[in-house]
């Protein structure tokens, strides 16, 4: 297919005329939304803490799929950063639609040695991180006429984990806050849903010489395969798009049977 052809198709997907920005989308789950959102017509900002030769190259690989990105870098814990990242993402595309709040930090420590910075940072990235950016790109949402805010749970705070007690609180949280804000949003138009992954193959696990978390190995899929990042991906993009509107509030699992809610 020659670039004309693909950019043709991209122009023409369900999301064409639209504009995401994806926290933590330099790599894994993040680039595959990325992509995703890119495939289907939207213009993409992506967006990392610190990584740019990778966040460079998820937006390069959107431009050779014939689609539209830009990279801004910015933690999103910090409010001037957060404002300076959705300002951009607005210059640079001149409207925002979605907004997916993926950026997070999966740290491990027994309770009794958690200290208060610890805490802090982890809460503040996932918890504070997705109540800034939502808050920062409101104004721009309330003006599309189909906008959405996709916050990112973890399969562990349903299920429970050992020396997570940070990362379990602050996702755990997160459903809280998709809750609360679908009800307060719904008047603008606005859909708020929180993507649940479990059990995704990503680079975080034992390709990273990591380990696999403990949820990974207590719980198994129906199939015993683990899924794809795109598996995520194209749920993100369903409940971003026309056939999702009626969808708002919800947490969505994505974890081929791994934990039923």
């Amino acid at each position: 297919m020659g670039e004309s052809q693909m950019t043709e198709g991209l122009a023409q997907g369900e999301l064409s005329g639209r504009v995401a920005l994806v926290t933590g989308s330099a790599r894994n789950i993040g680039r595959a939304i990325a992509l995703g959102l890119a495939r289907a017509g939207a213009k993409v900002m992506v967006s990392a803490v610190s990584d740019q030769v990778e966040a460079e190259r998820v937006a390069q690989e959107i431009r050779d799929l014939g689609g539209q990105a830009q990279v801004h870098l910015a933690n999103v814990s910090s409010p001037e950063q957060v404002l300076g990242l959705v300002n951009a993402c607005v210059k640079s595309f001149g409207r925002l639609d979605i907004l997916v709040n993926n950026a997070a930090l999966r740290r491990h420590a027994k309770f009794e040695e958690l200290g208060w910075e610890q805490w802090r940072e982890v809460i503040g990235v996932i918890l504070d991180g997705s109540y800034l950016c939502s808050h920062a790109a409101l104004e721009h949402l309330k003006r599309s006429d189909m906008a959405s805010i996709i916050n990112f749970g973890g399969m562990s705070a349903h299920t429970g984990s050992r020396e997570r007690v940070h990362v379990i609180a602050a996702k755990t949280g997160l459903i809280g806050l998709t809750r609360a804000l679908a009800c307060d949003l719904s008047e603008h138009g606005v859909n708020v849903n929180c993507v649940v992954p479990g059990l995704i193959e990503t680079e975080r696990g034992e390709s990273a010489g990591l380990g696999a978390p403990e949820h990974h190995a207590k719980n198994k899929t129906l199939s015993g395969l683990k899924g794809r990042t795109e598996d995520v991906a194209d749920l993100v993009v369903f409940l971003c798009g026309p056939k999702a509107r009626y969808i708002t509030g919800q947490t969505l699992h994505a974890n081929g049977g791994a934990y039923f809610s």
